[in-house]
């Protein structure tokens, strides 16, 4: 059994219209990346991309998006992704961009790799922070967004449901 090796692209939406990434599905996102290489590369192009390609992970609200390739056509993939000026949801038509972020092997390391990136933007967005509000506003922000409430301690637990807390 012959197993082919695949590369992950790690890519950013990008657009003006807010909009737009709210609208986005991951089907929309591959006819753009196919009709990309079609235009830039042809038939041949488009006939050796789309062995393998398909889209992984898409998340709408932050512009992520991940594509999976043959590693042998990682570049006509990534050679077509700035031909993409425009995506289609429901009904509508967005312009936009497509910003290759990073090239992995496995999508772990395209997840280490985007941690990374967040932390980086998260600080650069510290910095430009003009006021005290603003920074309070962008670190309460960022501790807001979990996967899943912590759950107390024992020893805290005990404590709330002594006051009456209600707990979840």
């Amino acid at each position: 059994m012959v197993r082919f090796k695949n590369r992950y692209v790690l890519c950013e939406v990008l657009s003006e219209d807010p909009r737009c990434r709210q609208c986005i599905e991951d089907r929309a996102v591959g006819l753009a990346v196919r009709d990309a290489i079609a235009r830039a590369h042809g038939d041949y192009g488009l006939g050796c991309c789309c062995v393998s390609f398909t889209v992984k992970y898409l998340n709408a609200y932050t512009g992520t998006v991940l594509l999976r390739c043959r590693k042998d056509f990682q570049r006509l993939l990534c050679s077509a992704l700035p031909l993409v000026r425009h995506l289609e949801g429901r009904g509508q038509r967005f312009p936009c961009a497509l910003r290759t972020l990073h090239v992995g092997g496995t999508i772990r390391t395209c997840q280490k790799f985007l941690i990374q990136y967040n932390r980086r933007q998260l600080l650069l967005l510290l910095q430009n922070c003009t006021s005290e509000e603003e920074r309070h506003s962008v670190r309460q922000s960022v501790l807001s967004c979990s996967l899943a409430e912590e759950q107390p301690q024992s020893g805290e637990e005990e404590e709330e449901e002594e006051d009456g807390a209600e707990t979840d």
